[in-house]
Order: structure tokens, then C-alpha cells, then sequence
């Protein structure tokens, strides 16, 4: 059993320093993911500038927010008088409806290993550096790390096909191997998994997402409403950041598993109250 874990003081830092390092724009489509999908039904910019305001993003950000999700393609816009209303297109809807999938199931279940390991061997001449960091950060973000140049690795066989899937996009199928197999008897296993993963800042992460909600207990409709998309868009980073090692892999008293407890606990616990918050200032918005 891990030993008791020890929270230290927040520092009180203003919503406007600290929603400075956050993209309005990740925030915006956070709200659009857990309020407006489920609903399917259109949102006023005033209210969407509203909700954005109280997670503390100015007004200015928050329509130039609107404006670029709706320059990409994932929310478009219809005028009814003098007033703007927005909706999710089709590529918008299945982007966060994938997205969705990906951060409510992420964390619930850790598969059995049998002890062997996905193996890519990947060159890509050095003069493309563009196509490294693309296929870099498309593998990482699949759960992929890289103990040494040219060679990634995955302790989940299952992510074979999206390797391939990776490397069919980038064009570097032909430049490609894969092998599946145990580790030998030469160096130390656990020296390979350090040199494939930052394990050390990712725990760190999940210490700081415990510390911040383990306490939290908001009051009231749109105290919780805050809590809960703040909850979400805190979480949603983990599902790329986490290659999620078996347990065999990990250092000792992990707290990954604690931090996804915390999650799916207080996400459950919070979403009633949330969004029927939500709906009040639908309805407001509405008959106003």
C-alpha cells in the first residue's frame, strides 16, 4: 500500500496568470466536448463568452476562440437576428466524440502483459526533420517510446496497427520493421524503460492533477460546472502522455492508477450538477 500522500499549499495565483499558459481554444472545444455534444443542439456565442469567462479567459480570447475552431472546420456559425449561434460540424462532432471516448475509458483498466515487446525499427534520413518530428510526436502520442535512435518500442502488441496506420500517413511504411519479442538476457530491462520514458515528470503530473482536485468540492451549479470542465481538460492531456506501462514496469508506488480513480469518481460524481447548470443557462439564453 503506497504511503500516505502529503498535499502541500497551492500558492494563490489570479485566473488571469493562470489561465494564461492554457489556449482558450482547448478550452473552448473541452466545454463543446462534455456539454454541447452530448445535446446536439446550437449554443449562443454569449453564453459560450459567459462559460469561458468564468474558467478565465477574457472576451476578446474567448471570440477569437470561435473564430479560429470555426476557421478549422469543428464549429460553424448561423445568425438569427442580431444574434450568433454555433454548432459542431460532422468532422467536429466525430473529433470530439473520439476525444471523448479516448478520456472517459483512459485509466479504467490496465491489460495483462506477457512479457513481450513491440518492436519498430524506423529510418528517416536526418536532412528530414520535419517527417522525424511529425512521426515522433504521432508515435509518443500512441503510447510509443525510444530508447535509442530509430527504434521505438511498446509493451502493447494491440498498437501494431496503429503504428502501421502512423506510417502508411507519413509514407514510411517501406522504411519500416516490426518485431514482437521477450527482452534477452544482456542489459537491464528496466534501463530500457527508463531511456523510452520520462516516467519521473509524468508521475509528477498525475501528483499535481491529485493535488488539485483530491480536495475540491464545489458549491453550487456553476462552481461545479467550472470544476468539472477544468477536471476534463486537466485530464484529457493523460491519455498522450501516458504510454500506460504494465504494472510490472512501473517504479513503486505508481499513482497513475490513484489519479484515474480520482478522475472517473469525481467526473461522476460532479456531472449531474454540471449539466444542469448547463441547461439553466441554456434555457436563460433561450427566453432572454
Amino acid at each position: 500500500m503506497a504511503e500516505p500522500r502529503t498535499t502541500a499549499v497551492r500558492p494563490q495565483v489570479s485566473r488571469r496568470r493562470e489561465v494564461s499558459h492554457t489556449s482558450a481554444r482547448s478550452l473552448l472545444m473541452t466545454v463543446l466536448g462534455e456539454f454541447a455534444l452530448p445535446r446536439g443542439t446550437p449554443v449562443w456565442t454569449s453564453m459560450l463568452v459567459d462559460v469561458l469567462g468564468f474558467l478565465g479567459v477574457e472576451e476578446k480570447s474567448a471570440r477569437q476562440a470561435l473564430a479560429r475552431s470555426a476557421a478549422e472546420g469543428w464549429i460553424v456559425s448561423e445568425r438569427l437576428g442580431r444574434r450568433v449561434r454555433w454548432s459542431l460540424t460532422p468532422p467536429g462532432r466525430r473529433l470530439l466524440t473520439e476525444a471523448a471516448e479516448r478520456v472517459y475509458t483512459f485509466g479504467r483498466d490496465v491489460p495483462a502483459w506477457d512479457g513481450r515487446w513491440l518492436i519498430l525499427l524506423i529510418s528517416v534520413p536526418e536532412a528530414k526533420r520535419d517527417l522525424r518530428h511529425r512521426l515522433r510526436t504521432q508515435l509518443t502520442w500512441s503510447g510509443f517510446g525510444s530508447p535509442v535512435a530509430g527504434v521505438w518500442i511498446s509493451a502493447d502488441l494491440a498498437r501494431q496497427s496503429e503504428a502501421d496506420r502512423i506510417l502508411a500517413e507519413l509514407g514510411l511504411t517501406t522504411q519500416a520493421l516490426s518485431f514482437v519479442a521477450a527482452y534477452g538476457e544482456i542489459g537491464e530491462q528496466d534501463a530500457m524503460v527508463a531511456q523510452s520514458w520520462d516516467l519521473t515528470e509524468l508521475e509528477e503530473r498525475y501528483e499535481r492533477f491529485i493535488g488539485r482536485f483530491a480536495a475540491l468540492r464545489p458549491s453550487g451549479g456553476r462552481a461545479t460546472l467550472r470544476a468539472q470542465t477544468e477536471l476534463v481538460h486537466e485530464w484529457r492531456r493523460f491519455p498522450f502522455l501516458d504510454p500506460r506501462l504494465p504494472a510490472e514496469l512501473l517504479p513503486t508506488g505508481w499513482c497513475g492508477a490513484e489519479a484515474a480513480d480520482l478522475f472517473h469518481h469525481k467526473h461522476v460524481d460532479w456531472r449531474p450538477d454540471a449539466q444542469h447548470y448547463w441547461d439553466v443557462l441554456l434555457d436563460a439564453e433561450e427566453t432572454g
